[in-house]
């Protein structure tokens, strides 16, 4: 089954967004593949969000094209229509045409049979570390390191198998945007070096492509690498991974395993993740989460054919995001001219919006001449609060943040915006500073980001007026 994407699904809308009006113009980057219809407000006309909706936190649960949509829905009704015949016959052979589909994003040297599909990143990283800690011992030192900006679900998987006395876990200390590319390379080798000094034995480190809070890119490239001399095998978490980065070098970049969410920023139903294990390395992988149907004991094993086997079926659930697969790489390439044009926009639009969200509420985005964080779709952008240990607040200080309520001020800050703007504006507090996270897309332009901006300094003036405490 294919639905072609119709002229419906591609004709350029008017304005639908709040803070349509720019006070600000920058050029847009000209590609050498333009998109069919311009990216802005004409290009979330191929979009469904609410007229009043301003979506500017793609990065935490992704969205697709009504062209997907659609598709999705035909495929859901023609498995309805013969359910066992779908399901036992149909539905295997549309898998394997989106895994052969999706596997040249990852580079000409990544085999199809290396990739598998997970319902997300999370359950992705849970099936290598569960895998690989089921033979090792926290009692014989066995560890994995970790940055400090790991996603929190994967930190607590690591926590439940130190309970269990699997291994022990390692944080490698840092901070953004102090720590420069260097920095995190230098303290993963001291980090691995105390680590062995303590008798441990360091066996796997977990590496974002990109972090989730802060939004920012990492050299994940240099630390595989590092991993490798070191001795230690690589998790990569890249659940903001493709669809934003080039991954087409994945290959010769050699992680050990790596892991990428389809449903954040390919346009893909939600929740449709890749897992890429190397043939390398696939003996290590020997049961899914769930353990299902393609379980088999080592004697009975296929070596060539195992690991794709293993993840074909692991029970009854919805795989019909894994069947969007090709018509949202098709609307990428069709309609949007190409997963190259895509992250040019995208980037600039995080740069140029970040910068001018910044100059609206007086502040600055993060930063790091000797890194290249920002050259993602994210841009975190410092908010004007002021936060202090609730012992140094004077009497006369009514417009300080006590530290111990922060978390109280970003539920605030972020109600505000669902409640008032129909928006959702993600406020963190990181390494001692209030910051909110930008998500660029297609389907946005630098005004969406002014508007951000400029609700974010109501918001802020409330805070300082005490509104938050009420």
């Amino acid at each position: 089954m294919r639905i072609a994407l119709q002229p419906a699904d591609v004709v350029a809308g008017g304005d639908v967004t709040p803070g349509t009006t720019a006070t600000t113009t920058v050029a847009a980057p000209v590609s050498s593949s333009p998109p069919q219809v311009p990216f802005g407000k004409q290009m979330r006309a191929l979009f469904e969000f609410h007229p009043n909706y301003t979506p500017l936190n793609h990065g935490s649960y992704g969205t697709f094209p009504a062209a997907v949509r659609k598709f999705r829905e035909a495929s859901l009704h023609e498995h309805e229509e013969r359910p066992d015949t779908f399901r036992r016959f149909t539905q295997p052979e549309i898998i394997k045409k989106s895994r052969a589909a999706v596997a040249p994003l990852l580079g000409a040297d990544v085999h199809v049979d290396e990739v598998v599909f997970q319902l997300n990143a999370t359950t992705g990283v849970n099936t290598v570390v569960h895998n690989l800690a089921g033979k090792w011992s926290a009692s014989a030192g066995d560890a994995v390191l970790h940055f400090t900006t790991i996603y929190g679900a994967c930190r607590k998987t690591l926590l439940s198998l130190e309970e269990f006395g699997r291994l022990r876990t390692v944080e490698i200390h840092m901070a953004f945007p102090d720590d420069s590319d260097d920095d995190l390379d230098a303290k993963l080798r001291a980090t691995h070096a105390h680590a062995v000094e303590q008798g441990l034995k360091p066996r796997l480190v977990v590496i974002d492509t990109i972090v989730s809070g802060p939004g920012v890119l990492m050299p994940w490239q240099r630390l595989v690498a590092t991993a490798r001399e070191l001795g230690m095998q690589s998790l990569i978490d890249g659940a903001h991974g493709i669809g934003q980065i080039d991954l087409t070098e994945l290959g010769s970049i050699k992680p050990d395993f790596f892991v990428t969410n389809l449903h954040k920023w390919l346009f893909v139903p939600r929740g449709c993740a890749l897992l890429y294990v190397p043939f390398r390395n696939q003996h290590q992988i020997t049961t899914g989460l769930p353990t299902s149907w393609g379980y088999q004991l080592p004697g009975e094993r296929d070596p060539s054919r195992y690991f794709p086997d293993l993840f074909a079926d692991l029970g009854t659930s919805d795989m019909s995001p894994y069947a969007c697969v090709e018509t949202a790489m098709a609307f990428r390439r069709d309609v949007c001219g190409g997963e190259a044009t895509i992250r040019e926009y995208c980037v600039w639009l995080a740069k140029e919006g970040g910068d001018r969200a910044a100059a609206i509420l007086g502040t600055y985005v993060m930063d790091n001449p000797n890194s290249n964080i920002r050259q993602c779709n994210f841009a975190n952008v410092r908010l004007p609060l002021t936060i202090k240990p609730d012992a140094e607040i004077a009497s006369d200080d009514s417009t300080s943040i006590p530290l111990s309520c922060v978390a109280e001020v970003a539920d605030w800050i972020q109600m505000r915006g669902v409640l008032e703007g129909d928006t959702y504006l993600q406020a963190m507090f990181y390494n001692g500073i209030f910051w909110t996270r930008f998500s660029s897309q297609i389907y946005l332009d630098i005004a969406d980001f002014e508007w951000g901006a400029r609700q974010l300094v109501s918001y802020c003036e409330r805070v300082k007026a005490g509104e938050w405490k009420k």
